[in-house]
């Protein structure tokens, strides 16, 4: 699963992959220095693990992961290929999910593309250019259908939904905001519009206006917009975020408590990312690993069997599941099945973040 860090140019957002990934992508203060995108992969911080790791001492411990996209700043004409534009979308385009890095502290040292800052300015200015890509894209695919109208009778619920969606994209609107049923969902996901991808809403910040993020005006106006699309913000200030990220341990911890945080803002981008994408983690733990796997909401227990292997799906015969709560109170697998916590599940079970599993299967 990818997440694209988008934004204008000198916003942050090279500042933030670097911090998240320690990737170590050049950061400079002049535009397009992002060209091609930096991927870093990135393990999901998961509190749990180190539980788990304590309780099992296993040989390793291993992550969850996402992977996270630094793309180039996009600029006001993107869609028309002003600043190498339809490269850049061409990327966002391939990613699962949107972090918008939204700049809202003022530093003359700093150049911003527009000259001013303006938070709602430049959300606007990148969500248009990704609307005029998308009517482009459904103007293409409408005429298409209505070519195939007399010959193929589907052709005609297509049109609907994707004369929908145009109508709210040229009011301005993503088409994330559209309210489709399942079945329209599936008539347009070959599209894969720019609009329609979640997103959460990265508020960069200056040092001093740390203190006082809930009151900051900017902050507000990011949240407010970001409520008519029903995505997150997280505010942060990613030149702190980018000294934390060189630290670790006591270090680290001392600084988050001199700052007043109780975790990173980066550590809350990549759990809300997570979050984002409808991801979760179902955990194995033993001598050998301690792992988390990551699956979509709604999974059965035989798909997430076969995220170990595919041989454990095909064979599956039941999972043996704990919740992760439950373990850590007892303090052990089997003080879980003296007490009847351990349950047999079958192969229309969901399964739940945190449950802890053994797949029992037929080889």
């Amino acid at each position: 699963m990818k997440i694209g860090i988008v934004g204008l140019p000198n916003v942050g957002k090279s500042t933030l992959f670097n911090s998240i990934t320690n990737a170590g992508a050049e950061c400079a203060n002049y535009p397009f220095c992002t060209i091609e995108p930096n991927v870093g992969v990135v393990p999901v911080p998961d509190e749990r693990l180190d539980e788990l790791t304590k309780m099992y001492n296993p040989e390793k411990t291993t992550h969850a992961i996402i992977e996270f996209v630094d793309i180039a700043g996009l600029v006001k004409g993107a869609s028309k290929g002003e600043g190498l534009g339809n490269k850049f979308l061409s990327h966002i385009r391939e990613v699962d999910a949107i972090a918008h890095v939204v700049r809202c502290f003022d530093d003359s040292n700093i150049v911003h593309v527009d000259g001013s800052i303006s938070p709602l300015r430049d959300i606007e200015t990148i969500n248009l250019e990704l609307i005029f890509s998308d009517i482009e894209m459904i103007d293409r695919r409408l005429e298409n259908a209505k070519k195939k109208l007399k010959a193929d009778k589907k052709a005609a619920s297509e049109i609907v939904v994707l004369e929908k969606i145009k109508e709210a994209l040229e009011q301005g609107k993503c088409a994330r905001t559209v309210q489709l049923t399942d079945e329209e969902k599936e008539e347009i996901k070959d599209l894969y519009l720019l609009t329609a991808k979640p997103v959460l809403y990265i508020a960069n910040v200056s040092e001093e206006q740390i203190e006082s993020m809930q009151e900051d005006e900017k902050i507000k106006e990011v949240e407010q917009f970001a409520k008519t699309e029903g995505a997150k913000v997280i505010p942060l200030c990613v030149k702190i975020e980018e000294e934390l990220s060189t630290l670790e341990g006591e270090d680290k911890k001392e600084m988050l408590e001199a700052l007043g945080l109780s975790e990173s803002g980066l550590d809350k981008v990549v759990k809300t990312s997570y979050d984002l994408l409808g991801l979760m983690s179902f955990l194995t733990a033993g001598e050998p690993e301690v792992r988390a796997w990551t699956i979509k909401k709604g999974t059965k227990a035989p798909i997430a069997a076969g995220k170990i292997h595919s041989d454990i799906e095909r064979g599956f015969i039941r999972a043996e599941i704990v919740s992760y709560n439950d373990l850590i109170k007892e303090g052990s697998m089997v003080a879980c099945k003296e007490k009847g916590l351990v349950r047999s599940e079958g192969k229309e079970y969901i399964m739940q973040d945190g449950d802890v599993v053994l797949f029992r299967f037929n080889v």
